[in-house]
């Protein structure tokens, strides 16, 4: 329970510094504390990770448009999802599931902000060019994820390591 609460913080932390530090549009940690949450957390506490997290650095930042925010908030829980798909870090799983959480953040953001706002019309048209008008934000938004989720991976893997390490010298030594 301590170590599940104390990677909660952390992640946590990482994302509120993450989205409150000066940086390029849509790029963040989130979406890479989203799958490791899902990875090495049990459910109920991944799904909580990112939406805590959300919830924290927004009420610095401010909240916006609901039905968005709702999506936004949601699209990041189901991610913890994909993340326990992984089930064991290899780099064509990671990579698979960072990319599969960047288009699909995309996808139902950008249909929340056609579907309720009123800056495109509810055509299909009116959706292509919200998905469009959306590109540059998701290119920066898969680049970032990948780049943190391949850094969150590659520091959990290593950790691991050296918790085995560390045990395998106390055995040593206890012995």
């Amino acid at each position: 329970m301590k170590n599940k609460i104390i990677i909660s913080v952390v992640l946590i932390g990482l994302v509120v510094a993450g989205r409150l530090m000066p940086h390029v549009w849509n790029v963040t940690p989130i979406v890479a504390v989203s799958l490791l949450a899902g990875f090495i957390l049990p459910r109920k506490w991944a799904v909580v990770v990112p939406v805590l997290a959300m919830f924290v650095a927004d009420l610095s930042l401010g909240f916006y448009h609901l039905p968005v925010m709702l999506t936004v908030y949601g699209s990041l829980a189901a991610m913890t999802f994909i993340g326990s798909w992984i089930k064991e870090i290899k780099p064509h799983k990671v990579l698979a599931a960072s990319l599969a959480s960047s288009t699909f953040f995309f996808l139902t953001t950008n249909f929340a902000v056609w579907a309720s706002g009123t800056w495109y019309p509810k055509t299909a048209a009116g959706l292509m060019l919200a998905y469009e008008m959306g590109i540059p934000f998701f290119r920066n938004m898969a680049l970032g994820d990948l780049i943190f989720t391949g850094v969150m991976f590659g520091a959990w893997v290593l950790v691991q390591k050296i918790e085995v390490l560390y045990n395998a010298k106390s055995l040593v030594l206890d012995s």
